[in-house]
């Protein structure tokens, strides 16, 4: 089961996205939601990586149950939530 005890997270310019990490056991995921995504959770959200962070914050127990959802141990490296996640 994947758990979120790490409360770091950054904004990736390059993927337009923010980065937050989930724990299975020893196994380390790393996890991106998209602009798009953060709008539609938090439509009043500044569109800068400030307002992006911080809809994050204002969402994080929703983005993880999302990421949660997804998550398929061993599966991958990463994993992308999108808008339509939610």
């Amino acid at each position: 089961m994947i758990d979120f005890p790490n409360h770091s997270r950054s904004y990736d310019q390059t993927r337009r996205a923010v980065r937050f990490w989930g724990h299975d056991s020893a196994i380390e995921a790393s996890f991106f939601i998209s602009e798009d995504a953060l709008r539609r959770i938090q439509p009043n959200s500044r569109a800068d990586e400030s307002g992006f962070l911080n809809a994050f914050d204002r969402n994080r127990d929703l983005i993880c149950a999302a990421a949660a959802r997804i998550y398929v141990r061993g599966s991958r490296g990463s994993y992308d939530l999108v808008a339509a996640n939610f």
